[in-house]
């Protein structure tokens, strides 16, 4: 087997051997052909047309696939976290922290547009690193990717457990029907048709974040007493604060902004990728307003006491019939996970084949049967790992803080940067901000990983968590 080379001009992998890394043949220029020039290839066969069918993706079902990929269990743990940080430090990080989010999506964003070939995260990566960065970075991918789909897994079951309210159910039934669902909504090849679910996702989202706010309201206002005034929660972090438990919280934060990750993937699909700076603002200014006002308001309603997911704070009946209206976006957050991951191991395995595109049958087969292996392993992970915010912790830590922060940063130094760091005023600038988020994606991961692994052991420790594979509602808040 060849072994990928280095092209000393352009100081990246060459992209003439692709025996370790899929991708089309010219695909520099392919990437850049519009809608005319593709539909004068259809009459080439099968893969003509599935290069038409995968390059109709528009800036603005690009932010809506950004916002199913974020905006899901990171918004339902938000209220969590600031009361672990107290109200002024979980507003400044979540604006600082969605502030920096952007400015990386930016930057990841520059790179496909500097290098169109990249298709997926690796491809990126494989530009700074060769082979060996193309394969780790392969790794974290899809693990992060199935965890992700894990976790929703897991909040599926904690919603069923709370809708049906019945103890002497299994709650292994729920774990599988919402395996089931994860499977069915994955199917969809393509983003441009995945998309359409994207708009039913941010309407449950907003309509469940309202609900748990205005119930949480009207609970502290109508039935408390003294009222608002008489809800435990802070401006300042509470004094028995530990470092472990801030460094979840701020994980949790992180987890809301992990939009970075499959954006080469969705931009792949873009007719015209330069009008992906439209949707990552577009989404950042959506993520920061909702992020920071279902944070501070439910906090706020609630107290110290707020539970994660923050729909568990409501009153038992509004609880139960928030959930169903939140499963929409449970699922379909959940499913997209499936789909990137699903669609970069058909592209690595079948480069140059139709099969890749999903339009044959024996394509077809093929997708079905990789969607419902990878749920499978999504189902038991959420099933072994029956915890929520230790999860978001882990995950976040592992691989958010390289995917959102450090990544990006190195993205700039090794590909982005024009000149010495020194030649201007403005790479002086840029080598400051890159080299400090840099740092944070670092610290996020050493610091918050020992948080987190701290935190699982202390919970099994301590009873708080249920056996692996439990049929125990009472493991899932039931």
């Amino acid at each position: 087997m060849s072994v990928a080379t280095t092209d000393p001009a352009a100081g990246a992998p060459s992209l003439t051997d692709r025996a370790w890394k899929p991708d089309l043949e010219n695909a520099d220029k392919n990437e850049q052909l519009q809608q005319p020039q593709l539909e004068e290839k259809v009459a080439g066969g099968s893969i003509a047309m599935g290069e038409l069918k995968h390059n109709k993706l528009g800036w603005k079902r690009l932010t809506i696939c950004l916002i199913v990929e974020a905006i899901a269990l990171g918004s339902l743990s938000l209220p969590s976290a600031f009361a672990t940080l107290g109200m002024v430090a979980g507003v400044l990080m979540t604006v600082g922290i969605g502030l920096i989010a952007i400015w990386t999506s930016y930057l990841v964003g520059q790179v496909k547009l500097k290098h169109p070939h990249v298709e997926h995260y690796a491809d990126a990566v494989a530009l700074m690193w060769g082979k060996f960065g193309y394969e780790l970075t392969s790794v974290m991918f899809v693990l992060v990717l199935i965890l992700l789909t894990g976790s929703h897994v897991l909040t599926g079951t904690i919603a069923w457990v709370r809708i049906v309210n019945d103890p002497t159910l299994c709650a292994l039934i729920w774990g599988l029907v919402s395996a089931l669902l994860l499977y069915l909504l994955a199917l969809p090849p393509t983003f441009h048709e995945f998309a359409i679910l994207g708009y039913i996702d941010f309407a449950s989202i907003l309509v469940a974040i309202i609900t748990t706010m205005i119930s949480t309201g009207l609970v502290a206002a109508g039935f408390t007493p003294g009222g608002l005034a008489t809800v435990s929660w802070s401006a300042w972090p509470p004094a028995s604060i530990t470092f472990t438990k801030a460094f979840l919280a701020t994980t949790n934060i992180i987890f809301a902004y992990s939009f970075a990750m499959c954006q080469y993937s969705f931009m792949a699909e873009m007719h015209t990728p330069r009008d992906y700076v439209k949707s990552i603002w577009a989404l950042g200014i959506i993520e920061i307003v909702v992020y920071t006002l279902t944070g501070a308001i439910i906090y706020a309603f609630v107290g110290s006491g707020v539970a994660s997911p923050s729909i568990l704070s409501a009153p038992t009946v509004v609880s139960r019939v928030t959930f169903g209206l939140a499963l929409p976006v449970i699922f379909i957050s959940g499913s997209i996970n499936t789909t990137v991951v699903g669609k970069y191991i058909m592209g690595r395995v079948f480069p140059t084949s139709e099969i890749r595109y999903v339009n044959t049958r024996k394509g077809w087969a093929l997708w079905l049967a990789l969607i419902a292996g990878l749920t499978v392993i999504a189902w038991a992970v959420a099933e072994a790992i029956p915890f929520f915010n230790a999860l978001l912790g882990l995950i976040s830590s592992l691989f958010i803080s390289g995917f959102t922060f450090y990544l990006p940063a190195l993205f700039w130094f090794y590909i982005l940067k024009q000149g010495r760091w020194d030649a201007t005023y403005k790479n002086i600038g840029l080598t400051i901000v890159n080299g400090l988020v840099f740092l944070f994606g670092i610290v996020v991961l050493v610091c918050g990983t020992y948080a987190s692994v701290w935190d699982i052991m202390q919970s099994y420790k301590t009873g708080k968590v249920g056996s692996s594979f439990t049929c125990s509602a009472a493991s899932y808040g039931g």
